[in-house]
């Protein structure tokens, strides 16, 4: 098993701006098997017949022996993300304020490419713009951004407070950062939702860099176990 020690303060970049990194831990695979035999007051009984049991929890959803395991992510993300993030009301959060610190002239996404409404879903998108259309929109994108910036610096400048000024700024766009904590219990349930095809590309990065760099090197026998019996057959996967 990794040693999670060298997880703490590892950065990973999300997007074109963005950045998810490990704040705290608590907990391995072990201290959810021990929290599973605590009914029976038992302890660890080897690899092999641990790695059973926490399979045999997964498989059957007996969930609770992995709310013993907590992670806490500093996560610098659009705000298109976070209004997607924080519907997980599982998660605790504490996120920056545009009222105590000023935004700079970085903190908007600017997308990699333009995609398509999906026709035969509201939610969804398909297909990229021709490369043409997406420059276009791009540089209009830019523009937008340094004249929104430049309107919002010229109301700090005349004495606007921080929290009025910000009206002049593009929200969906803007950079937040913030802290989450949950446990991998619910962790599971975020990566299923916003990991699966159907979920917005934003937010799947995001999903994904949080399974890939830390969940499972974190977690092995659990992210396993959840690929097994949760994520297999799943469109995407």
């Amino acid at each position: 098993m990794t040693d999670r020690t060298s997880l703490l303060g590892k950065r990973v970049p999300v997007l074109d701006r963005g950045w998810i990194e490990l704040q705290d831990m608590m907990g391995d695979d072990l201290a959810i098997v021990n929290a599973a035999r605590v009914s029976y007051l038992g302890e660890s009984k080897g690899p092999d017949r641990d790695k059973k049991l926490l399979f045999y929890l997964l498989r059957h959803r007996h969930t609770t022996p992995f709310e013993q395991v907590e992670f806490k992510f500093r996560v610098r993300a659009p705000v298109l993300v976070w209004w997607q993030w924080s519907r997980h009301r599982t998660w605790s959060y504490n996120a920056q304020s545009g009222r105590y610190t000023p935004f700079e002239d970085d903190d908007f996404y600017l997308p990699s490419t333009w995609r398509r409404q999906a026709e035969s879903h509201k939610q969804m998108s398909e297909g990229e713009l021709p490369e043409s259309e997406a420059a276009e929109l791009t540089a209009a994108l830019a523009e937008h951004y340094d004249r929104s910036f430049a309107l919002y610096q010229a109301a700090l400048k005349r004495g606007v407070a921080r929290e009025l000024a910000r009206v002049f700024l593009p929200g969906f766009a803007l950079y937040y950062t913030w802290v989450a904590k949950t446990d991998a219990h619910n962790l599971m349930h975020f990566l299923d939702l916003r990991m699966g095809a159907h979920a917005q590309h934003e937010i799947r990065a995001y999903a994904a860099a949080i399974y890939q760099e830390f969940f499972r090197p974190a977690l092995p026998w659990t992210a396993e176990a959840f690929e097994q019996f949760v994520l297999k057959g799943r469109e995407g996967w």
